[in-house]
């Protein structure tokens, strides 16, 4: 399995897939429902710094993750 993060426009909406709005933010967060069951309890986390920075997963139901944060195995 792969995911990927993405830009969409709101007709690309699914009606089952899931919506979380950050209002502060202005953005939306949409995951289609079949992804759902491998991210439940995930943590997405952004870091700035110089090395090492970028998007971090946090998942407690990944099995297998590699050392930098950007992969896992569910």
């Amino acid at each position: 399995l792969s995911y990927v993060m993405d830009f969409s426009t709101a007709d690309e909406i699914e009606e089952e897939d899931e919506i979380d709005n950050y209002e502060k933010e202005g953005i939306q967060c949409v995951v289609d429902a079949k992804s759902l069951l491998y991210l439940y309890g995930m943590e997405l986390d952004f870091s700035d710094e110089l090395i090492g920075g970028g998007f971090k997963f946090f998942n407690p139901n990944a099995e297998e993750s590699c050392g930098c944060g950007s992969s896992f195995t569910v």
